[in-house]
């Protein structure tokens, strides 16, 4: 059946992310998602894999390093045009937006953050022109405990050695680098904690098994097999022992932007119901002119608004480089909640119809549970909430 929801122009404009014009670029960035990735959704849903050659474009377009300087090869654009560029594509598909995601807010951010001159310059030109990042930090007994580490790092002649498992990575059926944290010093607790950048290549090393999954299925999320990986001094990321600062600091961002990808996949849902209730008829005429249904929509604009307002409220606090943990867990938590019901809300009012894979809003709430639980949980971020206020 026909999809009444999302269109656009098809006027065609180059992208680039230096534009100054931040409306111009959610433009830009909303046209090559509805007329580039909007035809391979269902496709890749169902296949459980991104289409490579939309990955190559999303890195034709600057998409991979926003925030890249351009002196390694990016094009030097801001945080708040990576949440544009997430809540934009996660409109339309949010496997895209997750992808996206998590190599800007969370591999380019710490090794722009954290990376020696030499690291910077080994990888950063190679994350912003053809290679895919994942941050390797979960394990099975490593969830909301995110220190509770059993991966290890032995150190050895010339470097170290890990060995362990990751779970729930996102990205690793395709990327090439890796952020893996381990233990260096068992002894010291969270305090040994140390994150290493580890090549596919490297021996030991392994992409284990894919995780076939409820929702943004065309997004990987694989084990990590480490046996024995040797990793060198110079492969460190920041200090020994100070991988716990690095994972905090990076997950404080990276919520923002999944507050961001959780506003998109709302805001997508809400249009694709706004079209079809437009259509839709019933005693004669379209139910858009109910005013039950209209009471409804209503709400869910409102829900997304203010899910936004968090999100680039969040943004524009780290930006200005003020604190921003207890407004990023608040757009974390916010977005995802507002996302679940949302889209929940979208199958209601295209009916029966909703319920099926022949319209789009059965995976946008497929794909919005997630949202609720990685890179910190609804509880989680509740938690964090309550200490920033009650401090």
């Amino acid at each position: 059946m026909p999809d009444p929801g999302l269109t656009t122009s098809t006027a065609a404009r180059p992208l680039t992310v230096c534009d100054e014009d931040e409306q111009l670029f959610r433009e830009t960035v909303r046209r090559f998602a509805r007329q580039e990735i909007g035809p391979r959704v269902r496709a890749m849903d169902e296949g459980s894999k991104f289409d490579p050659g939309l990955l190559r474009q999303c890195f034709e377009l600057g998409l991979m390093g926003i925030e890249i300087p351009e002196e390694y090869g990016g094009p030097g654009g801001t945080f708040t045009q990576a949440l544009i560029a997430i809540e934009e594509l996660a409109a339309v598909d949010p496997s895209a937006a997750v992808i996206v995601d998590v190599q800007n807010t969370l591999v380019n951010n710490a090794i722009l953050r954290w990376g020696t001159p030499e690291q910077k310059r080994r990888w950063l030109p190679r994350l912003a022109s053809d290679t895919i990042g994942a941050y390797a930090l979960s394990e099975a007994g490593a969830g909301s405990d995110a220190f509770a580490l059993a991966a290890r790092a032995e150190e050895v002649e010339g470097g170290f050695r890990l060995t362990g498992r990751k779970l729930w990575i996102t990205n690793a059926q395709e990327a090439v680098l890796f952020l893996v944290f381990a233990n260096a010093r068992p002894e010291a607790g969270y305090k040994g904690i140390t994150c290493f950048v580890v090549e596919r290549t490297a021996a030991g090393f392994a992409v284990g098994r894919k995780e076939d999954k409820l929702g943004i299925r065309a997004s990987s999320t694989c084990e990590l097999i480490l046996d024995g990986v040797m990793v060198a001094r110079e492969d460190v990321l920041g200090e020994v022992g100070k991988g716990y600062k690095i994972a905090i600091e990076t997950l404080n961002e990276g919520r923002i932007g999944i507050g961001a990808q959780m506003a998109g996949l709302a805001a997508g849902a809400l249009e694709h119901a706004v079209a079809y209730a437009k259509q839709r008829k019933q005693f004669g005429k379209a139910i858009s002119e109910f005013q039950a249904v209209r009471m409804e929509l209503a709400r869910m604009a409102t829900d997304v608004e203010t899910a936004r307002l968090l999100v680039y409220n969040a943004a524009r606090l780290r930006e200005s480089g003020k604190p921003f943990l207890k407004e990023a867990a608040m757009a974390k938590y916010w977005a995802s909640q507002v996302a679940e019901t949302v889209a929940s809300r979208a199958v209601e009012v295209f009916g029966g119809a909703g319920f099926t894979r022949d319209y789009p809003v059965e995976k946008f709430y497929r794909d919005a549970k997630i949202g609720r639980i990685y890179e910190g949980t609804t509880n989680m971020q509740l938690l964090t909430v309550a200490r920033q206020v009650l401090a």
